[in-house]
């Protein structure tokens, strides 16, 4: 089977609710879609989610790589040789990890469809479902109780709270949750780098009566040291996200136990072959992992379900990158009931309708 055909459109969709975090306001997002035909009939689709603050990328940018780079490295190649073209890409496209992720996603999408399997089957199959968390931005209180409500009276259990800016209002928003709605959801809190050491073991001691899960990524990347302050004083699990962007950055951070978990973006480490790599890291080390991602249409979201339900010790997901994406063409590929995610039984990564 040889690839015949490289094609790609630009997916501008804006958010019906859009968000702040702790670095950034967000209120639309662009990715670019894949789709690679061969002659033997099965086609493979990939997404790009660039991301100038987390993949290195614009959507320009990713075009002009498909165009200079990709189309040349697939056209007339067997689509089995992800490891292959992974290796290649990174050298040939440094620093481009959403375009990575897209090709790496659309020739495992094809490979299912060949092996008539949903893809989460071809990975591992480990399980059939996973939970995922719901995010709620940076908000005034009000909003922010006002929107957890919302999402538990639709049956989602696990709410992922964003904060960093202000250290007192964060801690408000955390104990006044618990008060208005009490213990029947897991909580989990993302202040994307936005404090000290001691603001974030501050944080938990404040809030500690809110039983907090997971604290992800309270400091700056570029000082993960920190990273190691902040888990090694309280007794909540300090999950890095902005920091694993690379194999070696988990390797460097299970190693020095900085960390006690990873959260994994297929498009921030360029693929599932690259995401497999990096859950083994994490697994050596016996940490736990959740699948996350960032503003990624269906298509994406359905590449990280897929990755998630693969493997034993991914058992969180953060997989609600879509929900909020308006005139998303592939919202079909999986199903979403009171926080539960679940695959088709259609080949690969499910039934695109185009």
């Amino acid at each position: 089977m040889k690839i015949t055909a490289v094609e790609y459109f630009r997916l501008d969709m804006p958010l019906a609710i859009p968000y702040t975090i702790a670095y950034e306001s967000v209120t639309k997002t662009t990715n670019i879609i894949l789709k690679l035909s061969t002659d033997k009939g099965f086609t493979g689709w990939g997404c790009a989610a660039p991301d100038k603050e987390v993949t290195g990328e614009t959507p320009e940018e990713v075009i002009a790589n498909i165009e200079k780079v990709v189309k040349e490295l697939l056209l007339g190649q067997s689509p089995f040789q992800i490891a292959r073209f992974t290796h290649q890409l990174k050298k040939l496209l440094p620093g481009s990890s959403s375009t990575m992720a897209m090709v790496d996603i659309a020739l495992y999408d094809l490979i299912g469809r060949k092996a008539r399997l949903p893809l989460y089957q071809l990975l591992g199959g480990f399980r059939h479902q996973i939970t995922t968390s719901i995010t709620i931005g940076i908000l005034p209180l009000n909003q922010t109780i006002e929107q957890a409500g919302y999402f538990l009276k639709k049956g989602f259990s696990v709410i992922k709270l964003k904060g960093g800016l202000h250290l007192d209002s964060d801690i408000e928003k955390i104990l006044k949750l618990r008060e208005k709605y009490g213990n029947e959801f897991l909580l989990r809190y993302d202040a994307n780098q936005g404090y000290t050491s001691q603001e974030a073991i501050t944080f938990i001691e404040k809030t500690r009566k809110a039983n907090i899960e997971i604290l992800e990524q309270p400091t700056c990347q570029r000082k993960e040291e920190r990273l190691g302050e902040v888990s090694q004083n309280i007794n909540v699990p300090v999950m890095a996200d902005e920091s694993i962007k690379t194999l070696k950055d988990a390797f460097r951070l299970a190693s020095n136990d900085l960390i006690d978990m990873v959260n994994i973006k297929i498009m921030k480490v360029g693929g599932i072959l690259e995401s497999q790599h990096i859950n083994s890291v994490a697994k050596s080390a016996g940490m736990e992992v959740m699948v996350g991602c960032i503003d990624e249409c269906a298509l994406g979201i359905s590449a990280g379900l897929h990755f998630a339900l693969s493997r034993p010790n991914i058992e969180y997901a953060d997989l609600d990158g879509h929900l909020d994406l308006l005139e998303d063409p592939f919202i079909d590929l999986f199903k979403l009931k009171k926080g539960i995610l679940y695959p088709t039984d259609s080949y690969g990564l499910g039934n695109v309708k185009l």
